[in-house]
């Protein structure tokens, strides 16, 4: 793979990568400690504005699988997100992790299709692996590693992310590939969210230096977003005799503690094909009792399971998405996290 995986770095403005450190030989060995199975991963918080002070460092948002490497004596594992085994979705992954030189290792990061500029791009990710339920291997990905959680038979999750992303550095340095180092960018966060934005990515991470690799959505990572882009459960349509396939738009819900909350609907950002994969899915999961008690004589309801994947500009004071797109459903092995509604309200 050729393309850069830095697109903030292009400019030589504020947002530089910083070279990497050489290893200090006087660190003290660390005990040998059992490799993990699976690490439950750490997740970002969303907020509206970036932090500030030096205790935060900033990365791209890739827009991605999230996936976890595992080198092992036996061979190489690609877990998804809720730990399902895809190492056979990712052979270029997996054959470049086998090819690092180490004897054990556990990557966190995101797996990835560049388009000619550096950007993640969600949907061509999607149709490299055959779509929702497909079975085709993605040949395209690339693997953008950010964190360290075990290294050479040390367990780092205890340790601060400074000195995982010191060694993650030296690991990676130089490496190119299906497996490539997601790069730290050095600059105000404000500025480099603006730079993210008027790039067209996704938005920018910030995460705490000083803090270990803490599971869950602690608050230790936060994700800063320039266009508003969530996972929301589909619980219905509605439908059109004018429309795709008699398919006029999905209705959806977000979270709310164990309730489902209705958050509107979606009609726009699915073709005729999309349309007819949803209706004839839908139709199979119809239900009597619907997840949300809505009114409408054109309204088919559905047991929540699918997972759309919505870009929007923002909320209405009513609680509904405002200027909704969607952009794909999300695989049941990706384990997506439904929106929280609790999450809208963190500034």
């Amino acid at each position: 793979m050729s393309r850069r995986t830095k697109p903030l770095l292009q400019d030589g403005s504020a947002a530089k990568s910083k070279p990497a450190r050489p290893r200090d030989p006087a660190q003290p060995r660390l005990p040998f400690d059992p490799m993990p199975d699976r690490v439950e991963p750490c997740l970002a918080l969303l907020k509206k504005v970036p932090p500030k002070g030096p205790d935060w460092l900033f990365e791209v948002k890739w827009d991605g699988y999230r996936l976890a490497i595992h080198i092992e004596p036996k061979g190489v594992r690609v877990l998804t997100r809720g730990g399902h085994d895809w190492t056979h979705r990712f052979p270029m992954i997996a054959e470049a992790a086998a090819k690092l030189g180490v004897g054990t290792a556990i990557l966190d990061g995101e797996a990835v299709v560049l388009d000619k500029q550096g950007r993640s791009d969600f949907g061509a990710l999607q149709r490299s692996l055959g779509g929702r339920g497909g079975k085709r291997t993605s040949t395209e990905s690339v693997f953008l590693a950010f964190d360290l959680l075990y290294f050479d038979g040390h367990d780092l999750t205890r340790t601060e992310l400074s000195v995982r992303r010191h060694l993650l550095d030296d690991f990676l340095d130089g490496v190119t590939g299906a497996i490539q180092l997601s790069e730290e960018v050095y600059g105000d966060g404000a500025e480099l969210l603006a730079n993210a934005c008027s790039m067209g990515l996704e938005g920018i991470i910030a995460k705490h230096r000083d803090q270990p690799y803490r599971s869950g959505r602690t608050g230790d990572w936060l994700k800063i977003k320039c266009v508003q882009r969530e996972s929301f459960m589909i619980i219905g349509y509605e439908r059109s005799a004018s429309a795709r396939n008699g398919l006029g738009s999905l209705l959806l819900a977000a979270r709310k503690g164990r309730e489902w909350i209705d958050v509107g609907s979606v009609g726009t950002g699915f073709n005729a094909k999309d349309a007819g994969y949803l209706r004839s899915t839908l139709d199979k999961l119809g239900t009597t009792r619907p997840a949300v008690p809505l009114k409408g004589k054109n309204l088919v309801f559905a047991q929540p399971t699918l997972i759309a994947e919505v870009e929007f500009s923002g909320w209405t004071e009513d609680g509904s998405l405002r200027h909704p797109s969607y952009k794909g459903l999300r695989e049941v092995q990706d384990n997506a996290a439904v929106f929280d509604m609790d999450e809208k309200q963190t500034g």
